[in-house]
């Protein structure tokens, strides 16, 4: 990966707020001729891709505002927000979740429930996950007929107001069928910030009072939609293509990213660009944490919607999508035909190769739940499979874990 032009950053945990709006291409447009071979017919058009809706949103009030913003807060009635809610308002403050202009209001709620998409102007755009405020019946009670409120944190700061609000029911269980397919006690997520949260749902326009920081030394990878735009352009990338994962890097991901890199170069592009994008919000409990984790990214490295914002053109995801584990029953969620097997241990080559189903005794499937074991027992994987600096910050983590107070390491959840 040393030769591949990188960007190593952290997807917001589920700032900007500069106003520039440099200006961009329409997203690729590929034709095909009945050539068997249509990589040498393609017509390619090169740059960042629009972001949903055509043009980034930035809820974050200007400097000069903020005092102001603040002030008429005090007089409002306030809805405390859970660190899940906090995760929220950052998205959508930095254009995460552009063009939503604020957490859901109930049309726009129905929409993504059973369209996974939203009309705008022109057409519609892909939104497959609800984000909304949750308030209970007194927060309801307090707020009354104000068409406004001030959202704030844990300490009693201000971090928002919400205007022109709506107020509608929370019907949690439809929520809860319809994004996850099943009812089944125990989902992830599900019983953090839905089960237990309010009755209703608040929706309006966001004015975020300025850029949203966790102050735990990671904020400097979390640059914003705008910020990575800037430095795509900056970088003279015609194509960007995002690497989402939630695990640490082996060589496995590697030749997802080289051999992706490589089919663009194949395709036309001049100077396609990896946007490395783990995930840094809601993980499972024994996942390696995201501060362990990107050491670990910079010591292999030397980071769907959000990232079409961000400006990238191509999508990779880690691991099975589908590879959600059943809450109750000892079976995946989903169907697991629908995330194939792609790249593996090749032991005849000692190395992460894609999959040859002519000759399978040759490969093993080293799991994400398998590596963090052998990284939690102090063994080394296969050689080949990971970088040795990148293996010792893994062994490093749980060496730390096992020498804490409770020295009690989380047990591996299948992934």
């Amino acid at each position: 990966m040393a030769s591949m032009a990188a960007l190593f950053t952290q997807t917001p945990s589920l700032s900007s707020h500069k106003t520039h709006k440099p200006q961009y291409t329409k997203p690729t447009k590929i034709s095909f001729s009945p050539n068997p071979d249509p990589r040498k017919h393609q017509r390619i058009s090169c740059g960042l891709i629009d972001p949903d809706g055509g043009k980034l949103v930035n809820l974050i009030v200007k400097e000069s505002h903020r005092y102001e913003k603040r002030r008429k807060a005090h007089s409002m009635s306030k809805i405390e927000l859970t660190r899940i809610d906090l995760e929220w308002v950052h998205v959508l403050s930095e254009g995460w979740a552009s063009p939503l202009r604020g957490f859901m209001r109930e049309s726009e709620f129905l929409q993504t429930l059973h369209f996974n998409s939203l009309r705008v102007e022109g057409g519609v755009v892909n939104m497959s996950v609800p984000i909304v405020l949750a308030v209970n019946d007194a927060q309801k009670g307090r707020i009354g007929e104000s068409s406004a409120v001030a959202l704030v944190d844990s300490s009693g700061v201000t971090v928002a107001v919400l205007n022109n609000i709506e107020i509608y029911k929370h019907n949690k269980e439809e929520r809860i069928a319809r994004t996850w397919g099943t009812t089944a006690p125990g989902l992830p997520y599900v019983e953090e910030a839905i089960t237990n949260a309010g009755n209703w749902l608040i929706g309006g326009d966001l004015e975020v009072i300025e850029p949203i920081k966790y102050n735990d030394g990671l904020d400097r990878y979390r640059l914003s939609p705008s910020e990575l735009r800037e430095e795509f352009t900056r970088r003279n990338a015609d194509a960007v293509f995002a690497f989402q994962l939630r695990n640490p890097v082996h060589n496995g991901h590697a030749l997802l990213m080289t051999d992706t890199r490589r089919r663009l170069l194949e395709m036309g592009y001049k100077n396609p660009v990896l946007l490395l994008h783990p995930l840094g919000g809601y993980t499972k409990a024994d996942d390696v944490p995201l501060s362990w984790r990107m050491q670990q990214h910079e010591k292999v490295c030397w980071h769907a919607k959000a990232r079409i914002n961000a400006g990238a053109n191509y999508y990779i995801v880690g691991r099975d999508p589908a590879g959600m584990s059943h809450p109750v029953e000892k079976r995946d969620l989903y169907d697991a035909d629908h995330g194939k097997k792609v790249a593996a241990y090749d032991k005849t080559q000692s190395k992460m190769a894609f999959f040859d189903p002519s000759r399978p005794n040759d490969f093993l499937f080293i799991s994400g739940t398998k590596m963090r074991t052998l990284a939690k027992n102090g063994e080394n994987p296969p050689d080949g499979f990971m970088c040795p600096g990148g293996w010792k910050v893994l062994v490093d983590y749980y060496d730390s874990v096992a020498s804490s107070e409770n020295g009690k390491v989380p047990e591996p959840v299948p992934a």
